[in-house]
């Protein structure tokens, strides 16, 4: 299954990335790409985190949206789906809606990488907080949302963010609490379009920061085996 990536990485740095457990949070356009690439990638040991189940709106976007899926759990979705792709995965399930009052049952597990995808803002600050303190790896996703250049994402520190509403709240968190730490995060430096009413989305936007999210785990695995062999 993985013999085209093996050739690319080779087998010492795909061993390393079938033995991390990656964390996503949330699963919806940006969080199910991501664990998809992870999974394509070989990542077996993944827990995904989600509460909701799958609606009609998410179908312009999301990943485990059909009308097969619809009115399931998206972590049930999501488990079957990584099944489907590699039968060997491990697939742990966290089907609640994280706050800052039961945020520390994510960290009961045993997590090397955290992909925070979900779209509560204080929760986004909590795993920043949790994920420093735990020594813990993590990138979190930016907003996604009334754009449509997917060229605009990038992978950055906080501090280099712009253009993002989200972003920019993050920034004075990370300012206000003092963090000398990097924060990483994926963030597109377009100019959101105003629209009224709801945040709106396309389909190739949020998947794109998703993927990149997930390339952000696997190149830093790659890396610390890298190093460690120099």
């Amino acid at each position: 299954m993985f013999t085209r990536e093996i050739s690319l990485i080779g087998n010492k740095n795909f061993d390393e990335i079938q033995k991390k457990c990656v964390c996503v949070i949330g699963i919806g356009g940006v969080g199910g790409h991501a664990i998809e690439t992870l999974v394509r990638a070989g990542i077996k040991h993944i827990i995904i985190v989600d509460y909701d189940i799958v609606d009609i709106t998410n179908k312009n976007r999301q990943i485990i949206a059909l009308d097969s899926t619809i009115g399931k759990k998206k972590t049930d979705v999501m488990k079957e789906r990584i099944l489907e792709i590699n039968k060997d995965a491990e697939v742990i399930i966290i089907d609640e809606k994280i706050n800052n009052d039961n945020i520390d049952i994510i960290f009961n597990y045993k997590i090397d990488y955290l992909i925070d995808a979900c779209d509560t803002v204080s929760v986004k600050k909590e795993l920043i907080k949790q994920c420093l303190k735990r020594n813990i790896k993590f990138i979190s996703s930016m907003g996604t949302g009334n754009k449509l250049d997917p060229s605009k994402l990038q992978i950055c520190d906080i501090r280099k963010t712009n253009y993002d509403p989200l972003a920019k709240i993050i920034r004075k968190f990370v300012k206000d609490e003092k963090i000398n730490n990097q924060v990483m995060v994926v963030s597109s430096n377009e100019c959101p379009k105003k629209i009224k009413g709801n945040i709106s989305s396309i389909s190739y936007v949020p998947a794109v920061a998703g993927i990149l999210c997930a390339s952000y785990v696997i190149n830093n695995i790659i890396e610390m085996v890298s190093d460690k062999n120099d």
